[in-house]
């Protein structure tokens, strides 16, 4: 129930974002795992021995070579005995396929542990983004799109998975990988392992320029994932009002617009992440010929073996290898860390005020006071704005008294549903103090304010359920019974025995097998279970038929009548009956008083009620 506050400049959050936050996210996104340090290192020891025996078997594979070469000179020359070893070539043989299937199972041993531990992270950061919604101030909500908010719990966070998954792994092998086969190489001949790692230095400069250019292309990607979301959803809840205004056509030009700059994004960041395969592929190719021209020299003058440059050349090929890997999936990592960014940043947003460390308990709040005298509201010198710069309500005072019905009208933008926000502590104030009962809300928890009240909004909100759970909504531990009772004093009852489920009837976020009016009835009911002292109702009847409204204003009177109420309504014929009607303009109350005294008075009450007669309305 928010009163169109002054949204926070949002910025161009398509543009492309810097990739100065590429290592810190990162990094951040790589920490996520660190708490399980038994499991990683479990899979840190099954990577060494899966990378060292992967590396050791070239240089096996070489000395067979050498048994080979061996045996033909020996056969060549005409030396006693010649001939191939075959049974020194079958040990060595054996060898290496041994050593490569003990590298294979480790290898998918480290995967499966690995992979493990990320779905477990995952559904951790899940947990702490729907957790994190829950403790963000409504002026988040108020400046942001919702089909962004979903992006990012959502997509982005699948988006971490598949990085954390398909990257960290090869990442750890490959890197392992580089480093042993590097040791090999010089091993085997330093001088080839020399001209080997000058091809180095031109990776890393194809990596840095390449990669800093895509990861800012993949930030607006996904930027402009999310306001394609957003406006599929604003099309999806408004779609009945959308076609009774003809605005199909502008919806899909506004829909073609956000989705043309997301191609624009995409389409640079894949091109920018597509040149670093063919670089990295030519960049291995000219280190091929160049190592197999001066190894083959070497083997010429016999500075090395035969067997050795055949290792030598294999290892060439592991190493450039793991690196064109590396350079690979720095598409997906540039991807998985500009969604992390996204991420992190709502779990980094500012949170509501926290509640005081010892909140009045529920038991000192209602002990001084009588039962029949709970729900006394009170605003001592209130302050408020969206922004310190445009102040909405100033220095307001008020005293409601319990089971008091107080109506708030006047003019949108007036200041209406701030105030019972205010109440709520959905938002906090400037300057000044509101009290419940004698007690600054400041000093309750908001869980304890919040079981004390009782809200019905404008737009009937449902869940994804039955009528019966939908009710019980309001108090979760109410019985079947108490449900029905509640039911029966909204005249929910009237139209359930209607439905062929009855009150196990399901319906959704919409409403679906029943109407407007009856959606609203369902939302009273729940506020009727929750037995609130203090009753919010925003526009409650404006989406209810004449014939309901008449049943509406009847139980309203009944759960009025033992109860705080502040009605915002626009039909003054809804608030008539009120023991007091504040008149707001611009966060001020100009009038206050019963509905004949204001009318006497011939003010800006009088001046809604003929404005409203004038135009026809209900008055």
């Amino acid at each position: 129930m928010t009163e169109t506050p002054e949204v926070a400049d949002r910025g161009d959050e398509s543009a492309p974002r810097s990739a100065k936050a590429f290592w810190p996210s990162a990094l951040r996104m790589v920490a996520l795992m660190a708490p399980r340090k038994i499991a990683l290192t479990w899979v840190f020891v099954l990577l060494v021995v899966c990378v060292v025996l992967t590396v050791y078997a070239p240089k096996v594979l070489g000395d067979a070579v050498d048994v080979i070469y061996d045996g033909v000179l020996s056969v060549w020359n005409d030396e006693p005995g010649a001939g191939i070893d075959f049974t020194e070539l079958g040990r060595l043989i054996g060898i290496v396929l041994g050593m490569y299937l003990v590298a294979g199972v480790f290898n998918w041993a480290q995967g499966f542990i690995l992979n493990r531990i990320v779905v477990a992270v995952v559904v951790e950061l899940r947990t702490d983004v729907e957790r994190k919604v829950h403790r963000l101030p409504l002026s988040y909500y108020d400046s942001r799109q919702t089909g962004d908010l979903l992006s990012r719990t959502t997509n982005d966070v699948d988006n971490v998975q598949q990085a954390l998954q398909q990257a960290l792994s090869q990442f750890a092998y490959s890197g392992m990988m580089i480093i042993g086969v590097t040791v090999m190489m010089f091993r085997v001949s330093w001088q080839l392992a020399v001209v080997a790692l000058l091809a180095l230095p031109l990776t890393a400069v194809v990596v840095g320029i390449v990669g800093t250019r895509a990861q800012k292309q993949y930030g607006a990607q996904w930027a402009n994932t999310g306001k394609v979301n957003g406006h599929v959803e604003e099309s999806f809840t408004g779609h009945d009002l959308v076609v009774a205004y003809g605005r199909q056509g502008e919806m899909a030009v506004t829909y073609d617009e956000r989705n043309e700059e997301l191609y624009e994004a995409s389409a640079k960041a894949q091109f920018l992440s597509g040149m670093m395969m063919p670089l990295m592929q030519f960049l291995n190719y000219l280190s091929y010929v160049v190592i197999a021209v001066f190894g083959g020299l070497r083997v010429a003058n016999g500075q090395m073996s035969l067997g050795a440059a055949t290792a030598f050349i294999q290892y060439s090929r592991e190493f450039n290898q793991p690196l064109g890997e590396l350079a690979g999936m720095m598409t997906m990592v540039q991807s998985g860390v500009a969604s992390a960014e996204r991420v992190f940043e709502l779990l980094d947003a500012e949170e509501q005020d926290p509640d005081p460390e010892t909140p009045v308990s529920s038991t000192e709040l209602v002990a001084p006071v009588a039962a029949a005298r709970r729900g006394r509201v009170e605003f001592r010198d209130v302050s408020f704005g969206y922004s310190p710069q445009a102040p909405l309500i100033e220095h307001l005072d008020l005293e409601v008294d319990p089971g008091q019905t107080i109506a708030i009208v006047g003019p949108t933008g007036a200041g209406k549903t701030t105030m019972v926000n205010l109440v709520m502590r959905f938002y906090e104030v400037t300057s000044g103090a509101i009290l419940v009962d004698g007690v600054d809300t400041r000093t309750m928890g908001r869980a304890e304010l919040r079981s004390r009240t009782g809200m019905v909004l404008q737009d009937a909100v449902l869940f994804d359920g039955t009528i019966l759970e939908n009710i019980r909504y309001g108090r979760l531990d109410a019985t079947d019974d108490e449900v029905v009772a509640a039911a029966k004093a909204a005249y929910v009852d009237r139209f359930v025995h209607a439905l062929p489920q009855g009150y196990d009837t399901v319906i959704d976020q919409d409403g679906g097998s029943v109407s407007a009016g009856e959606r609203q009835l369902i939302t009273i009911a729940r506020a009727f279970l929750a037995e609130p002292e203090i009753l919010i109702l925003d526009e409650a009847t404006s989406s209810v038929d004449t014939r309901t409204e008449v049943l509406v204003q009847k139980a309203m009177n009944a759960i009025r009548a033992q109860r705080t109420s502040f009605v915002i309504a626009h039909r003054l014929s809804t608030i008539r009956d009120a023991d007091r009607i504040l008149v707001m303009v611009d966060g001020s109350i100009v009038e206050q008083g019963s509905h004949d005294a204001l009318l006497e008075a011939d003010g800006a009450y009088t001046e809604l009620y003929r404005s409203q007669f004038a135009a026809g309305g209900a008055v």
